[in-house]
């Protein structure tokens, strides 16, 4: 890893905080930017240019609860929960967060959370020359290539991302996946739909074939596609 990863502890109980920054402390991989006591707190932070990449949140806190601001974030840093209470474990992991940890905390698993979220720190700043993305799916990190990837849909609020021999599901914007993938070869063609232009076998009219498939190229993005062919 080339640098420290920035974390934020978020929590409206002080002496968990101090908790949380004295673990933080003790790890040569973190640096500690700051503390919030709550999650309005956080946001004023990330708005006003603080880029953290790793946020320790509280779930039950006022105004607003940790899960409930996470979900208004569209391009969130990583996030590992801190709470005292379970049952918002399958809820948590549909955000993808990097792990869930139930106070009180020890030492031994706060450094296994922060292992986890290294390990993905390090997969996201790698050589952007990769042929694959890594997709967290089931509680894991799948590695996917791209040129196995033939097109993504999006179905409510996750994306399948189906490939020659899998269907990878994962919760995340469609903007966002895209944003990580080479430009010049994927595209959308509908607001659920985008393909793997070099899968592409056959164009006719409004309908993109490849291995199999059809889907069809709604209205609003005929331009792109046209302004896609012009530069082949």
């Amino acid at each position: 890893m080339n640098r420290k990863i920035k974390c934020l502890i978020v929590d409206d109980e002080p002496l968990a905080r101090k908790g949380l920054a004295r673990y933080a402390g003790r790890i040569d991989s973190l640096e500690l930017i700051g503390e919030c006591e709550d999650a309005l707190e956080l946001d004023r932070r990330l708005k006003s240019g603080d880029m953290a990449d790793l946020i320790f949140l509280d779930i039950e806190m006022p105004v607003i609860s940790g899960l409930d601001y996470l979900s208004t974030l569209e391009h969130p840093p990583m996030v590992i929960l801190t709470t005292a209470y379970s049952q918002y474990a399958l809820e948590s992991y549909e955000l993808n967060v990097v792990d869930y940890l139930l106070k009180p905390i020890s030492f031994a698993r706060f450094m296994k959370a922060v292992n986890k979220a290294c390990d993905y720190f390090s997969l996201k700043t790698a050589d952007t020359k990769r042929d694959f993305i890594f997709l967290r799916s089931d509680k894991k990190l799948h590695r996917v290539k791209y040129s196995e990837i033939l097109y993504i849909e999006a179905v409510e609020n996750y994306i399948k991302v189906v490939t020659d021999n899998d269907v990878v599901v994962t919760r995340t914007p469609l903007k966002n996946l895209l944003s990580e993938l080479p430009e010049d070869s994927f595209l959308q063609v509908h607001k659920s739909f985008a393909v793997n232009m070099e899968r592409v076998t056959c164009i006719e009219g409004n309908i993109l074939s490849l291995s199999g498939t059809k889907i069809s190229v709604s209205r609003g993005y005929k331009d792109s596609l046209t302004a896609w062919l012009e530069k082949r």
